[in-house]
């Protein structure tokens, strides 16, 4: 039966709701600017009645629960959308960034620097045995290698610089699933049994999820879904299992977690490579199965699958603007010396090669193609002597015994190459060849003048047997040994101008031979900027004249440049609409939480009132006892 200090205790329980109501509200105006925080409500339920005749009478109110304004949907295409827009914001920086370094206009850039390149030897052809011209062309040359050497070292600076903030942030990511593992026990062991929710403890698990959804693209798989409309007609929320995975690799599962392991010490340039562990500790690489967020971006970029062979990436927006400069550079410096080897000389020595003496040349890694060149003699005065020609099919070795389909073989043996019956003025009698194997596994060509022979003056020069009036239908085998070279360094990285002619430019040939006035290479080098050749980028092949391979490699990147900027700003704005549903459903809102606070403070003077009117009946009460 309801009694006098029963109406107390409902003036008190009024009391109480009020003051809880007062502390969230307080709660949600000092969080109003927390990152990730998300503003609560308090519920009040009528107390269990008392039960009389003639009815139930009321008990006063309680707090039945304090829940967050939380739409689980929307913060899922939140944390979509960050994702995306994390991807898109790295990738657009680094791209305009790349762009930089081509700035191809106005004349200036390694477009122009080739342009003059080909200007000066045209000056050469016109005054082929000007030495003052001879330095002017070794310094257009430098400045040709030295600017495309700065900027692949730049673009694989950057490649470099980015694959060293992919481990900084796996290592931020295994740190964030581990902590987050930390929070879901803790969750669970504060909502066990009929616990209250732990709101705090989710808000900070959702901006751990958001986290790891920027950095890495993570998605959150949990139980069921339960809605309270007494909160909001739009609030909801997991709960139940609970897994965090990244394409099907679960990096948190429940209050475990899965570290990401990254090593890049079997890799010769640091790139870093992904594997997930699993339980039993296997380790699965994963990196391909990253697309989405700030790492997926630095993959994309990067290259996500990296060659055993090479340790280089075989993907990847930058290595393959860096594959492409060095098939540039690589297509530019063979053309040149494959041409400059028709310059007469005593020696001519090839690049160190990765070449098998006994196995097909065709089927090495060596650019050579099938076909023919000729060895050519020349005399103190610059005449043709001696002419053998050189064929070269899909069987052909490097070395071999007499008879034998070699170039050791077809160089050494004796025939009568003038047809003038005498046995002491060939090819075999005036050159040596030797095909030396180092102590590093690499192989020389070595093809010289016969001392006998270059004491009296002769020279030779090795030139293809072009198949049709292009330069690029010949064997390729002078450029692709580097026999003769006027550029040496086999890519991008490592051109350069031959140190000899460094040191003194007046030994570059203009001729064929050393006669006066000869300048029959200088017009082939001029004429090489006409030419088309074939790229090899991968898989890909491109022809094309040097010109238009870097215009490629110039225009891919501004397209891709260009393409992030609109990317860019399309995600940008779908990102900051879905941050304004967000924020409607789950940002604290001041003049709201003001609001609240007088309807509590109303509340809980009303309750005083009635605690006051309760007093005053019992000392009417005990007055009328005394």
């Amino acid at each position: 039966m309801p009694s006098i200090f029963n109406s107390l205790h409902i003036g008190y329980s009024g009391l109480s709701v009020a003051q809880q109501g007062i502390d969230t509200t307080g709660h949600n105006i000092a969080n109003a600017e927390s990152e990730g925080y998300t503003r609560q409500r308090l519920v009040s339920v009528a107390a269990t009645p008392i039960t009389m005749l003639p009815g139930q009478v009321g008990n006063g109110a309680e707090v039945q629960t304090i829940k967050r304004v939380f739409d689980n949907f929307v913060f899922d295409r939140y944390n979509d959308m960050s994702a995306d827009k994390e991807f898109s914001d790295f990738e657009k920086k680094t791209l305009e960034e790349l762009s930089t370094y081509f700035p191809e206009i106005d004349g200036i850039g390694i477009k122009a620097d080739l342009q003059e390149y080909y200007n000066m030897w045209q000056s050469l052809s016109d005054n082929p045995d000007n030495s003052a011209i001879k330095l002017a062309l070794a310094k257009q040359a430098e400045t040709l290698s030295t600017h495309i050497t700065s900027t692949q070292n730049q673009i694989l600076a950057m490649q470099s610089q980015i694959n060293d903030q992919l481990g900084v942030n796996i290592n931020e990511v295994n740190s964030l699933a581990e902590e987050l593992a930390e929070l879901n026990l803790a969750i669970d062991t504060a909502e066990s049994g009929d616990g209250y929710p732990a709101n705090d403890l989710r808000d900070r698990r959702n901006i751990i999820e958001l986290s790891l959804s920027r950095l890495i693209g993570a998605e959150v798989n949990a139980g069921q879904l339960e809605s309270n409309i007494q909160i909001d007609s739009s609030s909801n929320t997991r709960t139940g299992s609970y897994t965090l995975n990244v394409n099907g690799f679960n990096i948190v599962d429940g209050n475990t977690y899965h570290p990401l392991r990254i090593d890049k010490e079997s890799n010769q340039y640091g790139f870093y490579e992904i594997s997930y562990e699993r339980q039993d500790g296997t380790l699965i690489p994963m990196a391909e199965s990253i697309t989405n967020g700030k790492i997926g971006s630095i993959l994309s970029l990067r290259g996500a699958s990296i060659d055993t062979t090479s340790d280089m990436p075989t993907d990847g927006i930058i290595q393959n603007v860096v594959s492409e400069f060095d098939a540039f550079a690589k297509g530019l410096i063979e053309a040149t010396n494959n041409l400059y080897a028709q310059s007469s000389t005593t020696t001519m020595q090839s690049n160190p090669l990765e070449l098998s003496g006994v196995n097909p040349l065709l089927s090495s890694s060596v650019n050579i193609n099938e076909g023919s060149f000729n060895l050519i003699v020349y005399d103190l005065n610059g005449n043709e002597i001696a002419t053998r020609e050189i064929t070269i099919d899909v069987l052909t070795t490097m070395e071999g015994v007499a008879g034998s389909n070699s170039i050791e073989a077809k160089i050494n043996v004796n025939i009568d190459d003038n047809g003038d019956l005498n046995a002491n003025n060939d090819i075999d009698d005036y050159l040596d060849f030797n095909f030396v194997t180092n102590a590093d596994g690499k192989s020389v060509v070595d093809l010289r003048i016969k001392p006998t022979a270059e004491s009296q003056g002769y020279t030779f020069s090795l030139s293809d047997v072009l198949k049709d009036d292009d330069f690029s239908s010949g064997t390729n085998f002078a450029g692709a040994l580097g026999m003769s070279r006027f550029f040496d360094g086999e890519n991008a990285r490592d051109i350069s101008l031959n140190h000899s002619f460094q040191t003194n430019p007046t030994l570059i040939s203009a001729g064929y031979s050393a006669s006066a006035g000869d300048n029959r290479v200088a017009l082939d080098m001029v004429q090489q900027q006409f030419e088309s050749y074939d790229f090899d980028v991968g898989r890909i092949e491109y022809n094309s004249t040097m010109y238009g391979m870097f215009d490629l490699i110039a225009t891919e990147v501004g397209t891709e440049t260009n393409r992030a900027i609109l990317r860019n700003d399309t995600v940008s704005a779908l990102f900051s609409s879905t941050e304004m549903e967000y924020a409607s459903v789950s940002k604290v809102s001041i003049d709201e939480e003001m609001t609240n606070l007088i309807r509590y403070q109303t509340s809980y003077g009303a309750a005083a009132k009635v605690i006051t009117t309760i007093d005053q009946m019992m000392q009417t009460l005990l007055g009328i006892k005394q």
